[in-house]
């Protein structure tokens, strides 16, 4: 069972924003045991989406659009769709009374502009939107679907989970599908590879392996789809056995929620210690990762962004001496932050980072791309001294998820 998203907005194709509704819906199709087959993204054009339409259909079972429902004259997805299934649009009188009633309960004044939403193609079955004022249109052709929702995410969600979801799996015999992802630090994706060679050679027909790497990460995501759930659970789960078995020195978890960060925090947690942070080079990015996990603020006390030499001075009380002898990109420079940082916050554990992110060197010695970094215990501190390379961005990302690898280790011992 093969699905196509198209998304229809001039402001995504001029970057306007991201269309990180194809992501979700994706995602939500694929638990479901629809693949998708393609995305596109489109103009806010009748000949446009007619042609997207015509290409789609033949491509997949089930045509899913998001966008160009809004009752102002640059919104022609409906009238568009009318036009491809040779239709003529009337008013529904649900619809218009669901709007009327949605905008008397906030006091908001009902217009002839707002009536115009319940103009609706009459072949379709119009999908109630309980978040917005633009309906969602189901159609059936040929035994195939097209479904349009609006473009505004909590619209186009809230109607995927109570309209669409139910419909496709009531309407189609769904295969499953199930994806295992297995996250790994600390090694890069060729190094990955050659580790499971011999493994990635003998895997089942039916299981797929796709290696995403990322700055400092790794995630091995398993594909397997069938008829029979209890055959393709058992199998891939004795795969991921397998695995771990290969490389458990660099594996933290076992779905995309399992980030480094959420593994630290469960250990912080378990434990009851607490972690601040110190960041010069990392402008705040370690902290921003840390935090991000709810709950956080279990363990989290807090960060000072010493960007400046002086903040480092004075904030850090790291001397003017360890800077002097060895230039604010040194591990003695990291060190002392990271001490300077733990005591001022009074937590166990403190991670700091001093480097060169570039594109400049800040009259140091040290080139760009040189980041050192030190963790304080509750036993004393550790530091390294690393080369990450360039651009800037892959500077900060290799660096940040470096000292979550190195607070990892020193939490693991103590």
């Amino acid at each position: 069972m093969k699905a196509e998203i198209i998304t229809i907005g001039d402001e995504i194709l001029i970057g306007q924003i991201l269309d990180s509704n194809s992501k979700w819906i994706a995602e939500e199709l694929n638990k479901i045991g629809v693949s998708v087959y393609q995305i596109t993204s489109i103009q806010d054009n009748k000949e446009h989406i007619l042609k997207a339409l015509c290409e789609a259909q033949a491509n997949a079972d089930i045509v899913i659009l998001t966008g160009g429902l809004g009752p102002t004259k640059d919104d022609i997805t409906k009238h568009t769709l009318a036009e491809y299934f040779n239709d003529t649009l009337l008013l529904n009188e649900d619809v218009v009374e669901q709007i009327r009633g949605m905008f008397a309960k906030i006091d908001y004044p009902f217009t002839e502009l707002n009536k115009l939403q319940g103009m609706v193609p009459s072949k379709c079955t119009v999908l109630k939107n309980n978040w917005g004022t633009a309906p969602g249109m189901w159609f059936e052709n040929a035994n195939k679907v097209v479904v349009s929702l609006p473009g505004v995410p909590n619209e186009m969600k809230g109607l995927m989970a109570d309209e669409v979801l139910p419909k496709i799996r009531n309407t189609f015999k769904l295969p499953f599908i199930l994806h295992k992802t297995i996250l790994t630090y600390g090694m890069g994706e060729s190094m990955v590879a050659e580790r499971l060679e011999g493994w990635e050679n003998a895997l089942p027909n039916h299981i797929a392996l796709a290696y995403l790497p990322s700055y400092g990460s790794v995630k091995l995501r398993l594909s397997a789809k069938g008829s029979d759930k209890n055959f393709i659970e058992n199998t891939v789960n004795n795969e991921v056995e397998k695995l771990t078995k290969l490389i458990p020195d660099i594996i933290v978890g076992f779905d995309e929620s399992e980030t480094i960060e959420v593994e630290i925090g469960k250990l912080l947690s378990k434990k009851e210690y607490t972690i601040s942070t110190a960041e010069s080079c990392t402008g705040g990015s370690i902290a921003a990762m840390l935090t991000k996990i709810p709950g956080a603020s279990a363990y989290f006390t807090g960060s000072v962004i010493a960007y400046n030499v002086q903040v480092k001075l004075k904030e850090l009380n790291v001397s003017e001496k360890i800077i002097k002898e060895n230039t604010v990109v040194s591990t003695k420079v990291a060190e002392a932050m990271a001490l300077g940082v733990q005591k001022k916050l009074n937590t166990d554990f403190s991670v700091a980072t001093t480097g060169n992110a570039g594109p400049t060197t800040d009259k140091t010695d040290k080139s760009v791309g040189v980041v050192c970094i030190a963790i304080a215990t509750p036993q004393g501190v550790v530091s390294e001294e690393f080369y990450f390379g360039k651009p800037r961005i892959k500077v900060i990302e290799r660096a940040s998820v470096k000292a979550l690898e190195m607070l990892k280790k020193e939490i693991l011992k103590n």
